[in-house]
């Protein structure tokens, strides 16, 4: 279901269609954003208490949206678009409910010392199938038209077919995974007071500014690198599938050797490592195209989705890691869940930023040209030239390059402590999370669980209960 739902397809399925920039940086936003939705389903787990029936209701809302976007096909433009957005925000809004119900299910099932292992293997299944299904469904795109006659858009209704039969098949798959029932309710801290304790932090707030400004500023670019590719240099769905696929694996393969290194030396060291490769691979988007496609242009691509695979390996783990490490003992799942909810409104508001004002540097162009001046001869080289994407890849530099700058001013204290944290970083480090854009793990960041944060004050809060007991 998330290799054919997200990512590129859904950009090359809208760009069909002929979606706007507008309507391609809401889609973006739309994963971020709804990650906010977690709190209210916290409160209704909370109600509820019976995380598989959860599971099942939110799966049986969100999962069917697949299946509404595929046959958006069949309508005017205009109406295909529309229902997309609505169905993409309520599969995710719904998907809110449905992840809450799982992270807490899966929290109780697996025993700590086995979740490395169980989800790892779960991890090394979810790539293999990811990696052939892309390649045959961005084939089966590609060739759409010349085998059936039909329009392109049509293909997109068979892949988003599959994709709903996937999701619905992993519904029907969770009933028969057993559940425990919820321990009972307790009192416990207000869940305003500890999502506001982080803020008060002078180190923590500025881990918090240099992580909202780093969100912002790779995603006012990363959900165009799709439509740059298929609009501008017009590559076909396989070539750009290709390029993702290579980041992905890439990613997978060298988060762990980022682990190792950040155990050695520091998160703070495997940042800035990271970080400055992750900004100058999105400075080098700016030479993809001079103003068009030139002999090294693929092998550029090449290389920036390679690099970019690596450095947000590193990335994901290190920022996952620092933040954990620098929230006090006892406390660490509140912090992690603010940072958490700033990252993505930091994440979603770049994207609608991108999508409101990208028309606007459509007919702009800034040129640097280098002249050579001599007797009978003058020569012109074209040193840079920035047009419409390119003026969106130049900013998120800039704003990552001061994002690099917060990063100094954070100092790396205090140890992990937290084992339950720590597995779930781990886990959500390895996961295949493109987004919009072909380039992996750009949501890890704001995709934390806030149901990890009313189970960390339960658990305070029994804790303070028995010490009373004990005296």
């Amino acid at each position: 279901m998330e290799t054919l739902a997200v990512g590129a397809f859904l950009t090359a399925f809208a760009l069909e269609l002929g979606a706007s920039n507008l309507i391609i940086g809401v889609l973006a936003a739309v994963p971020h954003l709804c990650q906010l939705a977690q709190i209210p389903a916290v409160l209704v787990l909370e109600k509820v208490r019976d995380r598989r029936r959860v599971y099942g209701i939110s799966g049986l809302i969100a999962r069917p949206m697949m299946l509404v976007i595929g046959f958006a096909a069949f309508l005017p433009n205009d109406w295909a678009i529309t229902i997309i957005v609505v169905a993409f925000t309520l599969r995710y809004l719904a998907g809110a409910f449905l992840s809450c119900a799982w992270n807490s299910w899966m929290r109780d099932l697996i025993p700590d010392e086995d979740m490395g292992e169980v989800f790892g293997r779960r991890q090394q299944i979810m790539i293999g199938v990811g990696v052939i299904l892309t390649l045959i469904a961005a084939t089966f795109v590609d060739y759409w038209q010349t085998l059936t006659g039909q329009p392109q858009k049509y293909a997109y209704t068979v892949i988003y077919c599959l994709s709903f039969i996937g999701g619905m098949y992993a519904v029907y798959a969770a009933r028969h995974i057993e559940d425990s029932p919820m321990p009972p309710a307790e009192p416990g801290d207000n869940l305003l007071v500890q999502l506001r304790e982080p803020f008060s932090d002078k180190n923590f707030r500025r881990l918090i500014t240099f992580l909202g400004s780093w969100n912002f500023a790779i995603n006012l670019a990363a959900p165009f690198f799709t439509v740059h590719m298929l609009k501008k240099m017009g590559l076909d769905v396989l070539t750009v599938m290709l390029l993702a696929t290579a980041s992905q694996v890439v990613a997978y393969v060298t988060v762990s050797q980022w682990g190792n290194l950040a155990d050695r030396f520091s998160n703070k060291a495997v940042l800035g490592a990271c970080a400055p490769l992750f900004v100058f691979c999105i400075f080098l988007w700016t030479f993809t195209t001079m103003p068009e496609m030139h002999v090294m242009t693929i092998p550029l691509l090449i290389f920036i989705h390679i690099a970019t695979g690596i450095a947000s390996a590193g990335v994901t783990l290190s920022s996952s890691n620092l933040t954990l490490k620098l929230a006090p003992r006892g406390r660490a799942t509140g912090y992690l869940s603010a940072s958490a909810i700033v990252n993505a409104t930091a994440a979603g508001t770049a994207s609608m930023v991108g999508g409101l004002t990208a028309d606007v540097f459509d007919v702009i162009e800034l040129s640097v040209i280098v002249r050579w001046s001599a007797p009978g001869d003058i020569t012109d080289l074209s040193a840079l030239s920035l047009t419409h994407w390119d003026f969106f890849f130049m900013s998120a530099t800039i704003v990552g390059l001061y994002s690099l700058h917060r990063l100094s001013l954070v100092e790396e204290k205090g140890n992990i402590t937290e084992a339950r944290a720590i597995t779930l970083l781990a886990q959500n480090a390895k996961q295949s999370l493109r987004n919009l854009s072909t380039i992996s793990g750009l949501r890890a960041a704001s995709d934390f669980p806030i149901i990890e944060l009313v189970r960390k004050l339960r658990t305070t809060r029994k804790g303070k209960i028995n010490e009373k007991s004990a005296d």
